[in-house]
């Protein structure tokens, strides 16, 4: 029950951390990735606080012999780039260009109600699905 309580409260901050950011309204993440354009620069602060948040924490959690509310660490095994990680990157970073939302922020406008919010989180669906049946 507490790993549950957990995981509730950091979604929970993290979706309110999206919503203060600015994140979770696809014309300022579309003004930020406009860098000719009408460049916003403010998501860059966003990011710098993540990387920063990151750099000084993360070494220092995977020092520790398992997470509190788990038996061990969910980390990638995977070692080197290859063709469907670029490939993956890629769509990603097309979908997040086209639509405005990377998947964290996406499920975090649904609280919007807008149309566009609800599409494109039914479309990420929907790709994890294809790719789970053409793939597993």
């Amino acid at each position: 029950m507490i790993a549950h309580a957990s995981a509730f409260g950091a979604g929970l901050l993290f979706g309110v951390g999206l919503w203060i950011s600015g994140m979770a309204t696809p014309r300022k993440v579309l003004d930020f990735l406009d860098i000719a354009g009408g460049w916003d620069p403010s998501l860059a602060l966003v990011m710098a606080g993540a990387v920063t948040v990151t750099l000084t924490l993360f070494g220092r959690v995977l020092k520790r012999p398992s997470p509190f509310y788990a038996e061990q660490f969910a980390l990638s095994l995977k070692q080197q780039v290859d063709a469907p990680l670029i490939l993956g990157a890629a769509l990603f970073g097309i979908g997040w260009g086209i639509g405005g939302y990377c998947p964290g922020p996406a499920l975090t406008a649904l609280s919007n109600l807008s149309a566009e919010a609800f599409v494109f989180v039914g479309a990420m669906i929907a790709g994890g699905l294809a790719h789970r049946v053409a793939f597993d």
